[in-house]
């Protein structure tokens, strides 16, 4: 199939990301997906900490709670472009991090390294920033799974797994938006509004912002990932009688 720029679109892998986006909202409310939500709420607040450190900060402590809720707690220097970078690393950062699951998953077939490198992150979060037990136990109980499964699971059953988190993970990071930032008592709890109180800019622009950085990361990763490999165009020789 050919998208409308005259690209071959991966029918194979649109398939398997329409499927596990399917499953993901027919078993939203189950228990069974409850450690992948906190996972997402994890990679939200990773963003506040690491917008933290590159802006000059010092990030104190982390907190997932199995309602979903979280919080970095942290420290910047003095300025005014400082905590814009911090707050909008949450909602921006989460839909990144969605967009870079799809690409190293659908389009540069990663496989072992996704869960890897997701184990260091949650690894050095667990060790070095967790605020409290849960957020610990947490932390350490997904590291040693995604590990477990990185080391031991068959290719054909890493790839399942690499392909299910990357579409749950940018399913959430679009709910996140839209229930953190459209729902009117929900955004004047949320980053927007804090931001807002330090801008002066409404919570509802910024609202507006991320949610457009957000969509269109995700949009652009889900067209790169499901393009289909170029194939090599066929080179003439013409050969010249001596």
């Amino acid at each position: 199939m050919r998208t409308a720029s005259g690209g071959r679109l991966d029918t194979t892998r649109m398939g398997a990301l329409l499927l596990c986006l399917a499953l993901g909202w027919y078993f939203w409310e189950s228990p069974l997906l409850a450690p992948l939500k906190l996972l997402v709420v994890m990679m939200h607040e990773s963003g506040h900490a690491l917008a933290t450190l590159f802006m000059g900060g010092q990030v104190d402590r982390v907190h997932v709670a199995l309602d979903e809720s979280g919080a970095c707690l942290s420290r910047l220097p003095p300025g005014y472009f400082r905590p814009i970078a911090v707050y909008s690393a949450g909602y921006v950062g989460s839909a990144a991090v969605g967009a870079g699951l799809l690409l190293a998953t659908f389009r540069f077939r990663l496989r072992r390294a996704v869960l890897g490198a997701a184990c260091v992150w949650l690894a050095v979060m667990g060790l070095l920033y967790a605020g409290d037990l849960f957020t610990l136990l947490f932390c350490g109980v997904m590291a040693l799974l995604l590990g477990l499964a990185a080391r031991y699971l068959r290719d054909g059953a890493v790839d399942a797994l690499n392909l299910f988190l990357a579409a749950f993970t940018a399913l959430y990071a679009l709910f996140d938006l839209r229930d953190d930032l459209w729902r009117d008592g929900a955004r004047n709890l949320s980053d927007a509004a804090l931001l807002a109180q330090v801008t002066h800019v409404p919570a509802l622009v910024w609202a507006v912002l991320w949610t457009a950085l957000g969509v269109g990361l995700l949009a652009l990763a889900v067209h790169a990932s499901l393009q289909g490999p170029r194939r090599a165009a066929a080179v003439r020789v013409a050969a010249r009688r001596a």
